[in-house]
């Protein structure tokens, strides 16, 4: 009879390490999802060509969680109008950045881009130097004639509050999955 019911706790602890082995997945899978799986799709040609209207990415929420955006990382944020929008972090806190003969300028000095950024041909609130708070940053589209971005009054200075996370991944489409890197 002892046999008999030793054999009733195997079963039993074999059953719970079974359900505590699907819970730890399934919580891990969704920790997942949620930090790194969360899909944007880009609407509009603000990040051409690095991005296309219709592409989907993939942010990173936990990215500056323990750290602060950098110049030139792609981030998502969130406008006023609660429209989500990607961008690239051109100014950072603190900063003063200006827009004279189509080049960007970071307290007084002139910007180097990494290849494939263009020139600014609209300075926009850029014209006159903006200063940047201290959780601050100036988000330019890397398709500068068509962006709607922080030299424009409905974007203006985004701050870090607003800012969802990192581009951190292509998708879609299939033929142009990628990383995507800070330049």
């Amino acid at each position: 009879m002892e046999f008999y019911h030793s054999d009733d706790n195997n079963k039993l602890r074999h059953v719970i390490n079974w359900i505590v082995d699907i819970v730890v997945v399934i919580a891990f899978a969704w920790f997942l999802v949620y930090s790194l799986g969360t899909q944007i799709v880009i609407a509009g040609h603000s990040m051409y060509p690095l991005l296309s209207s219709d592409d989907v990415v993939l942010m990173d929420r936990l990215a500056y969680d323990f750290g602060h955006p950098g110049r030139f990382d792609v981030v998502v944020f969130q406008r006023e109008d609660r429209k989500m929008n990607v961008k690239r972090v051109i100014g950072l806190p603190g900063e003063t950045v200006q827009i004279k003969n189509e080049e960007i300028y970071i307290d007084g000095e002139k910007l180097k881009q990494p290849a494939g950024l263009g020139r600014v041909s609209l300075a926009g609130l850029a014209e006159k130097p903006v200063k940047l708070g201290e959780e601050e940053y100036f988000l330019l589209g890397d398709n500068r004639d068509s962006s709607e971005d922080s030299r424009f009054a409905n974007i203006g200075n985004v701050s870090s509050s607003q800012i969802q996370g990192k581009v951190w991944f292509r998708m879609l489409p299939l033929v142009k999955m990628e990383l995507i890197r800070s330049k």
